[in-house]
């Protein structure tokens, strides 16, 4: 099936890059069946915790350094809420715009031909825009095991200054 993706199949193929990653890394992905608070899935380490809103597509806006992406202002103002009990990230997944090449089968392997970069939106400034706010994903911050580490470093951080606020 040549051409072009439809929605279904780029939300399928960011969860799937996202549970490779995070079964690489040791930590464990739950998936939500309702979109309701900006959350497509959490990643979990332990008793840490990073909410995920996953976007993919196969013609990305590059930007010097990296890559931007128009974000609804809704979904920006859930995962930028400081009243959350873990960090909410952007990942973005860019996939080759001819579907068949999302996935290659070998007789030894399966490759995904795809690649992903997040963003921390967690205490950001409200947006200017009532429609869509542009989120920078910088190629450094590609999604990787060591990258989801960062991600729970931070939720620790968050988690630490928030209980010693409260003592």
């Amino acid at each position: 099936m040549a051409g072009g993706a439809t929605s279904w199949q780029k939300e399928q193929i960011s969860r799937a890059y996202v549970h490779a990653i995070a079964s690489q890394g040791g930590y464990t992905v739950g998936d939500w069946n309702v979109d309701k608070d900006g959350v497509d899935v959490t990643l979990r380490d332990r008793g840490l915790m990073v909410d995920i809103q996953l976007k993919c597509t196969e013609s990305p806006r590059t930007v010097r350094g990296g890559y931007s992406f128009d974000l609804d202002i809704e979904t920006y103002n859930k995962l930028r809420s400081t009243e959350r009990s873990a960090p909410g990230h952007l990942v973005l997944l860019v996939v080759p715009p001819n579907l068949e090449l999302w996935v290659t089968q070998h007789q030894d392997s399966v490759v995904l031909a795809c690649h992903g970069y997040w963003a921390c939106l967690h205490g950001r400034e409200a947006a200017n825009s009532s429609a869509t706010t542009a989120i920078s994903l910088p190629q450094e911050q590609q999604l990787t095991a060591k990258s989801m580490r960062s991600m729970f470093d931070m939720a620790r951080n968050l988690l630490l200054s928030g209980s010693a606020a409260v003592n």
